[in-house]
């Protein structure tokens, strides 16, 4: 009797533990292996997607010079700047990108870029009138600084 006992409590153990290892590992290992046959299948099909793909990219290059953007010719406007302004880029007329241009020349050879935080502007003698007295500014405010010094 003892043996049978001993017997039945081993059984017992061994069915519930294997089980739910089993259980558990089972599913989580065939997913993967379910998984990767998926993935060689679609390899043996991007040989020949590549062709579809190359041309695909033909037709993009041929479709981008379609589309090219059109600068708003508001934007190309001459304008002439205020007396302020023109001491920092010059008194001749310039359009709004150009005046940018010249702003951003005159305050990368000057070295007026803040060095901690490269968006500040520090202001020197010429740009404080055009600033406003302000020692800094963002250069996001740039666009608005512009537009208030042109006619």
């Amino acid at each position: 009797m003892a043996k049978t006992k001993k017997a039945a409590p081993k059984k017992a153990t061994k069915k519930t533990v294997p089980k739910k290892a089993v259980k558990k590992a089972a599913p989580k290992k065939t997913a993967p292996k379910k998984a990767a046959p998926k993935k060689t299948v679609p390899k043996k099909a991007t040989p020949k997607a590549a062709p579809k793909k190359a041309a695909s990219k033909t037709t993009v290059k041929k479709a981008t010079p379609r589309k090219k953007r059109k600068i708003n010719p508001a934007l190309l406007k001459p304008l002439t700047p205020s007396p302020a302004l023109a001491d920092v880029i010059g008194s001749k007329p310039a359009s709004r990108p150009d005046i940018i241009k010249k702003i951003w020349d005159y305050i990368k050879k000057q070295g007026l870029q803040d060095g901690k935080n490269k968006r500040m502007i520090n202001a020197d003698d010429k740009l404080k009138a055009l600033f406003g007295a302000r020692s800094q500014v963002s250069m996001f405010d740039l666009a608005k600084i512009v537009s208030t010094n042109v006619k």
